[in-house]
């Protein structure tokens, strides 16, 4: 099993440390979630607990995934950086286009896009982008923006975003695309793309989730032959669990080893014994 390291809630000040420590350990990648701001009230409920809270305090540190990535990708060797997820919606297609491309171009092609539609509508409002239809439109965005990834000129005409003859440059090497969330439409979603990206869920629920995207696949004549399933694992602790999920279909686990050895409280140095010991525990490959 491979094993991806969650950065969510870490400080600017330990990010990098942890990347270099994950890199030298020999983890897969980090993965970078997504947030420009995070509003005192809303009236739309976090989809992802039983109450609708967030699971955050306020003031918690979010950095941005792309000037994160560019800086990461200087600071290590092989680690990859995948998005957890980001949302492409609440930008123009364009800026983000330039930003996921040039942060794939630094770090020499380690880059893989997360993606999500987003549940916050404050924000979206915020950022002067439309919350309605934002499945459909983030479908065409990742359309225009692998349109903009190939070299030469491009043009698009799609319902949503319309551009004359253009090139941008620099070329990025291939970036893959993973759809996140555990409703059937993102399900749906990530069997058209590269992979899924799951949320803290069950080994069973996950393995469920994984069934359902190969049944979608296979409707459209599609194997699952190159396709990537992140996700973690709310009950997978030891190397039979991670080895029930291999054999389902679950490339790698998304994690926070300090978690099981330190706590939420761990120091910087906590956090990296924790990925020794994490890695130790169960290997390079469970």
């Amino acid at each position: 099993m491979k094993f991806y390291v969650s950065t969510a809630f870490l400080s600017a000040g330990e990010i990098i440390e942890i990347a270099r420590a994950a890199d030298d350990l020999g983890y897969e990648g980090v993965a970078i979630p997504d947030h420009v701001v995070n509003l005192e009230t809303l009236s739309t409920p976090y989809p992802y607990t039983e109450d609708g809270q967030r699971r955050w305090q306020p003031f918690t540190e979010w950095l941005d995934p792309w000037v994160l990535v560019g800086a990461l990708s200087q600071a290590t060797r092989r680690l990859k950086f995948v998005t957890t997820v980001y949302i492409p919606a609440m930008r123009d297609p364009y800026s983000a286009a330039k930003a996921i491309g040039t942060a794939a171009c630094l770090s020499g092609g380690r880059v893989e896009l997360g993606v999500g539609v987003g549940w916050c509508a404050e924000e979206f409002d915020l950022l002067g982008q439309s919350f309605a239809r934002r499945g459909k439109r983030t479908d065409e965005m990742l359309d225009l923006m692998k349109a903009l990834w190939q070299p030469g000129w491009t043009e698009f005409d799609g319902e949503f975003y319309r551009t004359p003859r253009l090139e941008m440059t620099p070329t990025p090497p291939p970036i893959p695309i993973y759809a996140g969330g555990l409703s059937d439409i993102a399900l749906r979603r990530a069997a058209r793309n590269d992979g899924w990206i799951g949320d803290l869920i069950g080994l069973d629920q996950a393995i469920a989730s994984v069934d359902r995207i190969r049944e979608v696949r296979a409707a459209a004549g599609l194997g699952m032959d190159g396709f990537t399933v992140i996700t973690p694992l709310t009950d997978a602790f030891t190397p039979a669990h991670f080895e029930r999920a291999r054999a389902a279909g679950i490339d790698a686990v998304l994690t926070m080893p300090w978690m099981f050895y330190a706590g939420p409280t761990a120091s910087l140095a906590e956090k990296i014994d924790g990925l020794r010991r994490y890695r130790e525990d169960f290997g390079p490959e469970c």
